[in-house]
C-alpha cells in the first residue's frame, strides 16, 4: 500500500498546542502538510490565553523540517477565525484539510451545573467546530476539495457522569458531520469524526495511571491521518486509543408498524422486544430512511403495495 502523504496541502489544526492536536500537526507535518498550529493557550477550563503553546509546536516541526505556523485565535471569534483563514489562502494559497481538535472541560453534575458552564462547552465545541468548518467550507466547494474532521467522544455517543454539557456538545458535532457529508460530496469535500480516548491535560487524573501510559495521542492521530487522506472515506465515526481502531456507528431497528386502533402506549409496550429487535436493523444514510421504512410498513398494512 503506498504512503499516506500531504505534500502540497495545507492544514489547519485546532487546539494544537498540546496533546492529540499538537500530534495531529507534527504528523501532518512529516507527511509533507503545510500547517497552521491553532491554539488559544488557555486552560482546561477555557479560561486565560497564550499564544506560547502554539509556538513551541510550530519549533518543533520546524526542527524536524517542516513547515508551520502559528495562530492563537479563539476559535468561538468568528473574526479572528476568518482573519486565519484569509491569512492561511493568502500565505499558502488554500486550506485543504481542517483538523477540529480543540476543547475545553467543565465537568460538573447537571444539578450542580450552571447554564454558563454549559453553553461554555457547547460554544467551544460545537460552535467553534462549526466557525471554524463555515470558514473554509466556502473554498473548499471552490477548489473542489476538502477533507475535515470533527473531534466527538465516547462521552456523547454513549454518556460519561457529570458530563451533560460535553456530551450535548459532542454528539451533536455527529450530527454536523452527517449533514455537512450529504453537502460536501458533490464538492469532494469528505467529513468524518474522531472519538479519541487520549491521555491529555483533558484526562489527566481521571484515568489510572498505568492507562493513562497506554492511552498516548501517538496511538489516536493515525486515524486522523487516514481520515483526511486523498482517499479518505466521508461520514465516518472512527474511535481510536492505545493500539485500537473501530467504527461507530447508528443504527435504528426496523420495528413495528401498528393500526390506527391499536395505536396506543399499551399496544408498544407489549410488542417491545419485537420493536427493539436487532435483526435487520439499518444505517440509514439519510434522514429519509426512516421515513422510507414507516412509510413502507404503512402502505404494506394498508395493502398499497411497496414504495417505490
Amino acid at each position: 500500500m503506498s504512503e499516506i502523504r500531504y505534500d502540497g496541502r495545507v492544514a489547519i489544526v485546532t487546539g494544537a498546542g498540546g496533546g492529540l492536536g499538537r500530534c495531529h500537526a507534527i504528523e501532518l507535518a512529516k507527511r509533507g502538510a503545510k500547517v497552521v498550529v491553532n491554539d488559544l493557550g488557555g486552560a482546561v477550563s477555557g479560561d486565560g490565553g497564550s499564544a506560547a503553546p502554539a509556538e513551541q509546536v510550530v519549533e518543533e516541526i520546524k526542527a524536524a523540517g517542516g513547515e508551520a505556523v502559528a495562530n492563537a485565535a479563539s476559535v468561538t471569534d468568528e473574526q479572528a477565525v476568518a482573519a486565519m483563514v484569509e491569512e492561511t489562502v493568502g500565505r499558502w494559497g488554500s486550506v485543504d484539510i481542517l483538523v477540529n481538535n480543540a476543547g475545553i472541560l467543565r465537568d460538573k453534575t447537571f444539578h450542580k451545573m450552571t447554564l454558563d458552564d454549559f453553553r461554555k462547552v457547547v460554544d467551544v465545541h460545537l460552535m467553534g467546530t462549526a466557525i471554524c468548518t463555515h470558514a473554509v467550507w466556502e473554498g473548499m466547494r471552490e477548489r473542489n476539495y476538502g477533507r475535515i474532521v470533527f473531534t466527538t467522544s465516547s462521552t456523547g455517543l454513549y454518556g460519561n457522569f457529570g458530563q451533560a454539557n460535553y456530551g450535548a456538545a459532542k454528539l451533536a458535532v455527529v450530527g454536523l458531520m452527517n449533514t455537512l457529508h450529504l453537502e460536501g460530496a458533490k464538492y469532494n469535500i469528505r467529513v468524518n469524526c474522531l472519538s479519541p480516548v487520549a491521555g491529555t491535560r483533558m484526562t489527566e487524573g481521571l484515568i489510572p495511571d498505568e492507562a493513562f501510559k497506554m492511552l498516548t495521542p501517538e496511538a489516536v492521530t493515525p486515524a486522523v491521518l487516514y481520515l483526511v487522506g486523498e482517499d479518505a472515506p466521508s461520514r465516518m465515526v472512527m474511535a481510536a486509543g492505545a493500539g485500537g481502531f473501530a467504527q461507530a456507528q447508528i443504527y435504528e431497528t426496523k420495528g413495528i408498524y401498528l393500526d390506527e386502533a391499536e395505536r396506543t402506549p399499551e399496544a408498544i409496550a407489549a410488542r417491545i422486544d419485537e420493536l427493539t429487535a436487532t435483526e435487520g436493523q439499518e444505517a440509514y444514510q439519510n434522514g429519509g430512511g426512516q421515513s422510507m421504512n414507516f412509510l413502507g410498513k404503512a402502505a404494506e398494512a394498508l395493502g398499497l403495495g411497496k414504495l417505490a
